[in-house]
């Protein structure tokens, strides 16, 4: 395993070196999205219609902050269950989405479609909500303010600590994970 220092937005270069496994840091530009978003997102894809924000080269956290405290500038910011953009993912992959940061395995397709698009899905920290936050230096709502936590945020982190699962080469963290065991 390795570590990185990664800034966004990330490229074919910046990545294809990553394996599942490697330790990264990530800093820069990132944009936040759950179910509800990726629906409207992918609606729009459908509709031939502008995005948000131009997925290309991009990254997006599965996360729906909570409200920030006085003096803060974000509340909690722990990653959601990844599997649950599953059926929107490949064609956000198509778009040019170069990232996706997580928790939990994802489905057989979306592998395929990382690999064949050359992205990434990192797992962010389960159950450190709070330190996450301490990473993310500004926060502006750039789309669906309705839909509160789960409207798409454009975030600036600085040294989000993550973890490659899914590299462009097929390898998966969870799968590798689990062959010493099986031996047992």
């Amino acid at each position: 395993m390795n570590i990185y220092e990664l800034s966004t937005p990330l490229t074919d270069e910046k990545i294809e070196h990553l394996r599942a496994g490697d330790k990264t840091i990530l800093s820069g530009v990132i944009y936040t999205a759950r179910d509800a978003a990726h629906q409207k997102i992918i609606n729009l894809l459908n509709e031939g219609k502008n995005l948000p924000f131009n997925l290309q080269d991009q990254v997006i956290y599965y996360v729906g902050p909570s409200p920030a405290k006085p003096g803060r500038t974000i509340g909690s910011a722990g990653p959601t269950t990844s599997s649950r953009m599953d059926p929107y993912t490949p064609a956000l992959l198509a778009e040019g989405l170069k990232g996706m940061i997580g928790k939990g395995a994802r489905s057989e397709e979306v592998c395929q479609a990382i690999q064949k698009y050359k992205a990434v899905y990192f797992a962010a920290i389960g159950g450190a909500a709070a330190l996450m936050s301490k990473c993310i230096t500004k926060v502006e709502v750039i789309a669906y303010p309705e839909l509160g936590p789960e409207a798409i945020y454009k975030l600036e982190v600085t040294n989000l600590p993550l973890i490659v699962i899914n590299d462009i080469k097929g390898n998966d963290l969870y799968q590798q994970g689990r062959l010493p065991y099986q031996k047992i």
